[in-house]
């Protein structure tokens, strides 16, 4: 049954990443629309009114909330994961790691996609799996300067207040994910340089206005029925809000955070079953390595892995998050050897 969903998970996906590549390959231009507007205060101030309306609990260690978000204005749902450890100590102080899905997948993918929950068994960490939406890119949706989604404050405070509040959570925080996760999770650690102690990415988005990656970006927004300028707006008149949330930008920011940056050149590769993912995996090759020679020109220490070859794919991905555990468990303030 689970190699049956990952199948089907993996048609999704290739699908997903095919139309992403013919846009990027098709066009290459830049988005249209108007002024930006940023996570506002009131909105994090108000996450102490997001609850948990539905728990679903799938074994001992794992349960599927669903969290009212006011963040967002909707129903979200969010998977979280226990160490082996919690049943004897519910009341334990525990850090938390962040893993954000990439687009067009869902809160589910980690547990669906990789072994994290016997990886992380033996782990002192509370694991969670927000959803960021269709898109997978957790941020907080222009919408025309109307104000939209926000994910970035639904998952940065709106869901720690409730880990807190529902699990003990203690207050250290790491961040990683794939692809657009990976975006958010760099993103998220510049946005909010007090709120994760280390970040991870793989494979991810982390300069939003290199040559491509706005076309890039507007397929995925496009492919899920969206206006691509209701994100951040224009690249042209909206270029401040762009710059706001993108994570080249912001790298001088990341002073003091752990790091961990993968990216694959993706061809010549050796998945020949996975050409389009290979093909996509090399759009995001030159941006890694100018995002990685950024950090080192700020002077900011990272661990980087930019690897020969290589597909948009959890089969690199999978080995890649277990390679980050020590930075990641460091950050946390965990033992990385265990």
């Amino acid at each position: 049954m689970r190699r049956t969903r990952r199948h089907r998970r993996s048609l999704r996906t290739r699908l997903a990443m095919l139309t992403a590549t013919a846009a990027l390959l098709a066009t290459g231009g830049a988005l249209v629309a108007s002024t930006a507007q940023g996570t506002t205060t009131s909105a994090r101030e108000d996450a102490a009114a997001a609850e948990i309306v539905d728990r679903r609990w799938l074994d001992e260690r794992t349960v599927d909330l669903t969290v009212r978000s006011p963040a967002v204005g909707a129903d979200v749902p969010v998977r979280v994961l226990l160490p082996d450890s919690y049943a004897e100590a519910p009341g334990r102080e525990r850090p938390v790691l962040y893993l954000l899905h990439g687009a067009h997948d869902d809160h589910t993918s980690w547990t669906r996609e990789t072994d994290v929950e016997e990886f992380l068994a033996d782990k002192e960490v509370i694991t969670v799996m927000p959803s960021a939406g269709p898109t997978g890119i957790p941020t907080d949706w222009w919408n025309f300067g109307r104000g939209g989604a926000d994910y970035e404050t639904f998952q940065i405070d709106e869901v720690m207040e409730l880990l807190r509040a529902e699990f003990h959570a203690g207050p250290a925080r790491a961040v990683a994910g794939v692809s657009t996760g990976g975006y958010g999770a760099l993103a998220f650690a510049a946005r909010r340089p007090s709120a994760f102690a280390a970040a991870a990415s793989y494979s991810g988005i982390l300069d939003t206005t290199a040559t491509g990656m706005r076309t890039v970006v507007g397929a995925i927004v496009a492919r899920e029925g969206q206006l691509p300028a209701a994100l951040w707006g224009g690249a042209v008149l909206q270029w401040a809000n762009w710059s706001a949330h993108n994570p080249y930008r912001l790298a001088d920011r990341l002073h003091g955070t752990h790091l961990y940056v993968s990216q694959g050149s993706g061809l010549p590769s050796d998945d020949f079953g996975n050409l389009e993912g290979a093909v996509l995996e090399g759009t995001l090759w030159s941006q890694a390595r100018k995002f990685v020679a950024r950090l080192d020109a700020l002077g900011v220490p990272a661990r980087s892995h930019l690897y020969r070859g290589g597909t948009h794919a959890w089969s690199a991905w999978r080995t890649e998050f277990e390679t980050s555990w020590p930075t990641l468990a460091s950050g946390l303030g965990l033992n990385p050897a265990r």
